[in-house]
């Protein structure tokens, strides 16, 4: 497979601790596995400015993203949710769309 499509959430460590992004992500995969939409919880929670896309990254080839973030995305099923992702730019949940 070279290309994936992804969308994800992110809760900056610019502002939050790595503890305090962690728990507000994990919060939010509850939510989800709740029955709500990532696309919904990711416009009205992620940092990230894809937020305004209900955090669409589109499709990226490996090696595009950072390495933890691209080794948990390219490991997801279609439709699939990671959990907590920790990155240089925080703490991140994964949906992979395609």
């Amino acid at each position: 497979m070279s290309e994936i499509e992804a969308s994800h959430i992110l809760c900056s460590t610019d502002s939050d601790s790595l503890e305090e992004a962690t728990a507000k992500i994990t919060a939010i995969a509850a939510e989800i596995e709740g029955g709500a939409a990532f696309a919904d919880m990711a416009s009205e929670h992620s940092t990230c400015p894809s937020s305004r896309d209900g955090g669409s990254l589109g499709s990226f080839g490996r090696g595009m993203m950072v390495q933890p973030f691209d080794e948990a995305a390219f490991a997801l099923e279609v439709g699939e949710v990671s959990g907590p992702v920790e990155t240089q730019f925080g703490v991140h949940l994964i949906h992979r769309t395609a």
